[in-house]
């Protein structure tokens, strides 16, 4: 009996990435410690190739996916009035959870000043010039051309989720309209999309080594205690946020769901933790997608609201970007009135939805936000030292935050 029990926790996913991540961490402080940095770095570019072969094998079943489930649930749903309610529904979430995210960056950002009398001697510009260079003044028409697809062929092999939604959507309803002629289509994407997610239980198999990969990459030519030291304000400040949201997230959790928010903390455990170690939230979506219709949401449901999550709802990074570009500003002793803050945060919430799917998207709209409100752009370079430690949180919030608005409207669903 007690046999079974260890080979149990030892096949228990979450255990087995815990693990990893904890050998992963102790190898590249090793690695730190003993080898010159090109050679950290050397180790670091190829112990990462074990994590980008886990996000690859990831993200190559995100399209299919997305677009099989969706149209699938589009067309189980019979109507264009059923679409539109959820979506009505998961709209007002995401735009409610998006403005009280930023929010508390805002808040926090001011109450214990992070940026105030930093010295700016030491910052690397050349570092911040990846990021200014995706930067792009938000408009209408740029906004309109990301989430419209020119084509699905391209939206789907760029993994554009936003756009691959608004092509399911056309789609599914299309195929309800069409009713019983449109079934043979109907029924092969179900079956297609019970395929990919068997596919999902053998890439999840290597979700481990990933970690292991991630984490000592990073931890090899990093070195964590003296970033802390030196970003001990701004990341102390920044936990004290992600905390804040954490504990508003699962309070309206409880205060929706009641007994089995519980349930569904321990559900989504595994992907929050494999979000975190790999900083990608889009790593973990099929296995999100399978977790909450275990824990009993319809996949009609799921199969909605998490690819509009993934483009809107992004807690953990909207709460990072208030923060962020205030603490720019104030490193550089610029005084931004509560009208400006207020202002800069509705600017924030539009164009964040605007920019899904942009590799390091959170630094992209926190350069495209200070260019706008006259802070300098190469500001960011303040905080790429310690960026990548900050998105393991943003990441785990992200996820929580998808999870929890999935699970309340396929309650409000049963309930109506």
């Amino acid at each position: 009996m007690q046999e079974t029990s260890k080979q149990s926790l030892l096949s228990n996913l979450t255990f087995q990435i815990l693990i990893a991540m904890l050998f992963g961490g102790i190898l590249g402080i090793i690695i730190h410690n003993n080898l010159t940095e090109e050679g950290a770095k050397e180790f670091s570019g190829y112990i990462k190739l074990l994590a980008t072969v886990f996000i690859r094998l990831v993200q190559m079943i995100i399209s299919p996916l997305v677009f099989s489930t969706l149209v699938v649930g589009i067309a189980k749903l019979g109507d264009i009035k059923a679409v539109g309610r959820i979506g009505g529904k998961a709209m007002a979430w995401f735009f409610t959870a998006s403005f009280v995210s930023l929010l508390i960056g805002m808040f926090w950002v001011n109450v214990l000043t992070p940026g105030d009398g930093l010295n700016l001697s030491n910052i690397d510009l050349k570092a911040a010039s990846e990021v200014t260079e995706k930067t792009q003044v938000f408009s209408a028409q740029n906004f309109i051309e990301h989430i419209i697809p020119k084509s699905i062929v391209e939206a789907m092999a760029g993994n554009e989720i936003l756009q691959i939604v608004i092509f399911s959507i056309f789609f599914g309803l299309a195929a309800a309209a069409i009713g019983d002629n449109s079934k043979p289509v109907v029924n092969a994407l179900d079956k297609l999309s019970h395929i990919v997610l068997k596919m999902v239980n053998y890439v999840m198999k290597f979700a481990p080594i990933g970690v292991f990969g991630a984490i000592a990459g990073v931890f090899a030519i990093r070195d964590f205690g003296d970033l802390l030291m030196t970003y001990a304000k701004f990341f102390g400040s920044f936990m004290v946020g992600i905390t804040t949201l954490w504990v508003i997230l699962v309070a309206v959790g409880f205060l929706f769901l009641r007994s089995k928010m519980s349930l569904l903390l321990k559900r989504i455990t595994s992907p929050i933790v494999i979000a975190f170690s790999t900083t990608s939230s889009e790593a973990v979506f099929p296995k999100l997608t399978e977790e909450l219709e275990r824990f009993g949401v319809k996949d009609r449901i799921v199969s909605f609201m998490l690819p509009l999550g993934y483009s809107f709802n992004l807690d953990g990074s909207m709460m990072y970007m208030t923060f962020a570009s205030i603490f720019i500003a104030q490193a550089y002793g610029i005084h931004l009135d509560l009208p400006t803050q207020f202002t800069m945060l509705f600017v924030l919430m539009l164009t964040s939805k605007g920019i899904a799917g942009v590799p390091r998207a959170s630094l992209v709209v926190v350069a495209a936000t200070c260019g706008m409100f006259k802070i300098p752009i190469e500001g960011i370079a303040l905080i790429l030292p310690i960026d990548h430690f900050c998105d393991m949180f943003r990441s785990g919030t992200n996820v929580l935050g998808n999870a929890l608005a999935t699970s309340v409207v396929g309650k409000w669903e049963k309930e109506d």
